[in-house]
């Protein structure tokens, strides 16, 4: 094989790439976003998407998205791929998440046992055009301010807020040391001492009021996620039947694999023959002490579990496995990995395996993954996996009950970890030199995020109305 020459630009020749891109691709080109005149239909790329879906889930997801323009945007990222295709690219290429919008952040344990603060779903990473992911990500922050009713100014200020915080953390990247860079990660102690201060800043009694409960409830949801673990599933997901646990029953959420054979087309015996072959397949995609130690639990229990609301209707199983006894399981969550709804407008991945793909892209975004992260190809054609721990100290913000103060606190955190994200992959001195130092970058994506949500709005009535002729089926309250 060829061995690829790496170069190595100095830091005056980076920054020079990064405003030699700023002349190219203005900042202020990013303004004034309108649909392109070919614009496909919403509903039929949402169409085109459910084909490789499980029918019988379909209808789920169409009823998650039909709650309201914001939960139709988490399930609408083919849409806005399409629509990215024809906006300003400065030609400054990151690893993409591929779908950051806010709720993809969260917390979750490092091996090291600490939480942390980072991007959790990669399920459609590929490198590309880093405005991609910051405009998702803006745009989101736009959206969810106005379903929790933010008033305009506060709608903006969350978005703005977002931006600057990306811009401002890509200056702070852009003067670092190299392996600084990839061992930055933002703590749970960095997180609530953050908090801390947000909260102390605050002057009136009525804001220190709301300050003080919002910082309850972030340590609430820190605390909760520390109780999350493969315990904690099995007592919410298990039954211990004739001495041995199994996956209960809770169609169509959960449904386990015992009563699942005759949807693929065998019996339950061929099934766990499959179940077998493919832990073992995954096995071999681990490191060796991984594999090591996952040679150590003995798989008990398979079932479909519904996920998400973009993820809904791709295939997704959870695992039970168990270790020295019946009170020492470990649950792995399996779902399938498909083409990124990105390769439809940028280069394919170099990964020929959709599961690869994403795992790749997770390890290089995130500040520290899942040491059971891992990938294999489906028992039937043109299917694939990947694997991860179900519950591992993972937690998630309830954006719908934030109040303004929360999400512009939020919104510095996400903004922060993106920049980090991409960071990793990409080159923070030209980026950032791209980016600027004065706000015109925050108001430009901010005024595209502005326009981006009122066409979702538009997207969502479309969709609404596709569900009340019948053309899509939708079960609401899943």
């Amino acid at each position: 094989m060829a061995e690829t020459k790496v170069k190595h630009p100095s830091v005056k020749e980076r920054e020079a790439k990064g405003k030699e891109c700023r002349k190219d691709t203005p900042v202020s080109s990013h303004t004034g976003w309108v649909p392109a005149p070919d614009r496909p239909d919403p509903v039929a790329l949402l169409e085109e998407q459910n084909l490789t879906r499980e029918q019988d889930l379909v209808p789920v997801r169409h009823g998650r998205m039909m709650v309201s323009p914001f939960t139709f945007y988490r399930g609408a990222a083919k849409i806005m791929a399409a629509d990215l295709k024809d906006t300003p690219r400065a030609g400054l290429i990151a690893q993409l998440c591929g779908d950051a919008h806010l709720s993809n952040f969260g917390v979750f344990a490092s091996p090291e046992r600490n939480l942390l603060f980072d991007l959790n779903d990669f399920d459609e990473t590929l490198p590309g055009p880093f405005e991609y992911d910051v405009k998702r990500m803006s745009a989101s922050f736009t959206i969810a301010a106005r379903n929790n009713a933010f008033t305009q100014d506060e709608t903006r200020d969350m978005t703005l807020t977002a931006v600057r915080a990306y811009r401002e953390a890509m200056a702070q990247f852009a003067q670092m040391r190299t392996l600084d860079i990839w061992y930055a990660k933002l703590s749970e102690e960095q997180l609530m001492k953050a908090m801390e201060l947000a909260v102390s800043a605050q002057k009136g009694k009525a804001q220190k009021k709301t300050a003080e409960g919002m910082e309850k409830t972030a340590r609430a949801n820190v605390a909760k996620a520390h109780t999350r673990d493969s315990l904690q599933a099995l007592a919410k997901l298990g039954e211990r039947v004739d001495g041995r646990y199994r996956i209960v029953s809770q169609p169509p959420i959960v449904i386990p694999a015992r009563e699942l054979g005759a949807s693929f087309g065998m019996s339950a015996d061929e099934l766990e023959h499959v179940i077998r072959v493919q832990l073992r397949s995954y096995r071999a995609s681990l490191p060796d002490d991984r594999r090591h130690l996952l040679e150590r639990f003995e798989i008990i229990d398979v079932a479909r579990k519904v996920v998400g609301v973009g993820s809904v209707g791709t295939r997704a199983f959870i695992a039970l496995l168990q270790g020295r006894d019946p009170e020492d399981p470990l649950f792995l969550q399996v779902k399938e990995a498909t083409r990124s709804v990105l390769e439809d407008h940028l280069p394919k991945s170099r990964f020929k395996q959709p599961g690869e793909r994403v795992v790749q892209g997770q390890r290089m975004m995130q500040a520290a993954s899942d040491i059971f992260l891992g990938w294999t190809k489906g028992a039937q054609d043109n299917r694939y996996l990947y694997w991860r721990q179900l519950r591992d100290m993972k937690g998630s913000a309830v954006v719908e009950a934030m109040k303004p103060l929360g999400m512009r606190f939020y919104a510095g955190a996400c903004g922060w970890t993106l920049a980090r994200a991409h960071a990793r992959s990409g080159d923070p001195i030209a980026i950032s030199a791209y980016l600027g130092k004065s706000d015109k970058f925050d108001v430009s994506i901010t005024d595209f995020s502005e326009r981006y949500a009122d066409q979702n709005e538009k997207d969502y009535q479309a969709f609404a109305e596709a569900v009340r002729s019948g053309r899509l089926e939708a079960v609401e309250g899943l």
